[in-house]
């Protein structure tokens, strides 16, 4: 018999009947427990930005036939903030749904004006596409977001209809601010 076969052999006993000594004898539970005598204390809040407002009853141009109609909307930031923390959006499933950014479309180059007047945003019913389709109404709101872009307002919004052919009987009237 070599020298560590006889090691080898004495390992592969020793082992087994360690690991089943070991489960069958867990530790004592203990009871620890600390303190310490100093406390923490902070102070949290949110902010609340002041919806634009629609200073004026905003209007749908038809065009000519349909072609370069766009929804005129005549609104004002609240103080402090201006066209740049601005932005569209649009609620493409009926009054009352989840307003999401209008895609395709910039504020800034669609809007004249002056933070201190007014400003009047024309948006293109061709950037609408399917979304104003016949009969059906199509919710258009202006937020304003906070520097930071963390916080946004409630929406200052309108409603607008293209009408049935060609932007004949095409519609707009502002909604009631968002409680």
């Amino acid at each position: 018999m070599r020298p560590f076969t006889g090691i080898r052999v004495g390992l592969a006993l020793a082992v087994p009947l360690a690991v089943v000594l070991a489960a069958s004898n867990p530790p004592s539970a203990t009871e620890a427990g600390w303190q310490r005598d100093a406390y923490g204390a902070g102070t949290f809040g949110t902010i609340t930005i002041p919806a634009p407002t629609l200073n004026g009853t905003c209007t749908y141009n038809p065009g000519i036939a349909g072609i370069g109609a766009y929804v005129r909307i005549f609104w004002k930031p609240p103080a402090g903030y201006t066209l740049a923390n601005s932005e569209m959006q649009a609620s493409t499933s009926g009054l009352g749904s989840l307003l999401a950014p209008l895609t395709g479309f910039s504020i800034t180059s669609n809007t004249t004006g002056s933070a201190a007047a007014g400003y009047v945003t024309d948006v293109p019913v061709n950037l609408l596409g399917g979304l104003l389709g016949l009969g059906t109404e199509l919710q258009l709101a202006i937020v304003v977001r906070d520097p930071a872009n963390l916080w946004v307002s409630k929406p200052a919004s309108v409603a607008t209809n293209a009408g049935f052919i060609a932007g004949l009987g095409g519609s707009c009237r502002n909604l009631p601010p968002a409680a």
